[in-house]
């Protein structure tokens, strides 16, 4: 009986710790320059939505990743039109696109591709 009320209690509070949406492997994603934050293999990125066109911030697990040998494009999906700019390294962890608009209730993918080839798209919603 003392068995059974040990494993009950354990999974009671393993419950617990799920349905708290608690977790303990890795952390999300966190906007650090008040943009949109996602998280893609461990690798998180930050969307900032500027007048005229984004900034995109990459880290790799909380470690900035150098922009200066990165290449990608902005596509952003809006009202049924579709426009796309290129991204170009701008110091630091930071990739930037100039001359198109995003609106709220946007759609954005940001593809970036790395020095070996290997391309990552990820999506946000623009609120």
């Amino acid at each position: 009986m003392k068995t059974f009320r040990h494993l009950s209690a354990a999974l009671l509070a393993g419950a617990a710790l799920l349905a708290s949406g608690v977790v303990l492997a890795h952390g999300g994603a966190i906007a650090k320059h008040g943009g949109i934050a996602k998280e893609a293999d461990d690798v998180g990125y930050e969307l900032v939505v500027k007048a005229d066109g984004a900034d995109l911030y990459i880290e790799d697990h909380d470690a900035p990743v150098e922009s200066a040998k990165l290449t990608g494009k902005l596509t952003v999906l809006a009202a049924g039109a579709k426009t796309e700019a290129k991204l170009t390294p701008a110091g630091g962890n930071r990739l930037t696109a100039t001359g198109v608009k995003i609106a709220s209730g946007a759609k954005v993918v940001a593809s970036v591709t790395s020095p070996d080839g290997a391309t990552k798209a990820v999506r946000f919603a623009v609120p």
